[in-house]
This record gives structure tokens, C-alpha cells and sequence, in this order.
């Protein structure tokens, strides 16, 4: 994964939050199987040698776990966290297992039901006024 385009379609799938990084995980529908990640730290995080020493701690996460618990035909995101630059490193492994598995029970985003009450003029009022 390389291009911004990619990037910016995996924001759009679904999302893992932990301590350490977020992860993203989108389908890329075009019927390849194969698994593509790709890994973003942002300048926020500290210079040069920090986002580094994130990204190579990263990609071997990735190279490890992916094969695993990854999902087939999907583009799979890690962005960088502050609270990830001095994590424990079997910590990280832990939290990437935790948010796969976190992803694979979400729902996709045209499946969520509809919600009650959520229609205009229907809140917590008491009803009409004057009635």
C-alpha cells in the first residue's frame, strides 16, 4: 500500500482505537485476495528517529499477525499513537490481536440498524405544546 488514495479509502472502513495506534481495516472489493497493510506516523508524534522506530516496530507486528488474524482482501491501516512510542513491545502484540479481533466482530457500516427516536421533532419533549 502505498498511494494516499489507499490511505484514505482505509479511513473509511472500519476502526480499532488502542493505547498505542489505531487500526484501520477496509475491504478493497476488487477481488484480489490478497492482504495489503501499510503504516502512517504522523510528525505529531516526535522528529525522525521516534515515527522510525514506530514504523519498524510496527511492520514487524504486521508481518507477524497478519497472516494470522488479518482478513483476505482488505487493506489493513496502523497509525501511530503518542501512547505507542515507548510501549512494551509485547504489549503492542497484544493490543493488535485485541483490535483484529475487535474488527471482525464489527459491524459493516451499511448494517447498522436503525435507531429509535432519532427522527426530527421526536426527542424528550413533552409533547406539543398547546394540545
Amino acid at each position: 500500500m502505498g498511494k494516499r488514495a489507499d490511505f484514505l479509502a482505509a479511513n473509511r472502513g472500519k476502526r480499532a482505537p488502542m493505547p498505542g495506534f489505531v487500526l484501520l481495516v477496509r475491504d478493497r472489493d476488487d477481488g484480489d485476495p490478497a492482504m495489503r497493510f501499510g503504516i502512517t506516523v504522523t510528525k505529531k508524534i516526535g522528529g525522525a528517529v521516534i515515527r522510525n522506530r514506530m514504523k519498524r516496530r510496527f511492520r514487524v507486528l504486521a508481518r507477524e499477525l497478519l497472516p494470522l488474524h488479518g482478513y483476505a482482501g482488505a487493506d489493513h491501516v496502523l497509525i501511530g499513537r503518542d501512547g505507542g512510542k515507548e510501549r512494551d513491545f509485547a504489549l503492542l502484540r497484544t493490543e493488535l490481536e485485541k483490535a483484529l479481533r475487535k474488527i471482525a466482530r464489527a459491524p459493516q457500516a451499511g448494517d447498522a440498524p436503525p435507531r429509535h427516536g432519532a427522527r426530527a421533532g421526536h426527542g424528550r419533549g413533552k409533547g406539543k405544546v398547546g394540545a
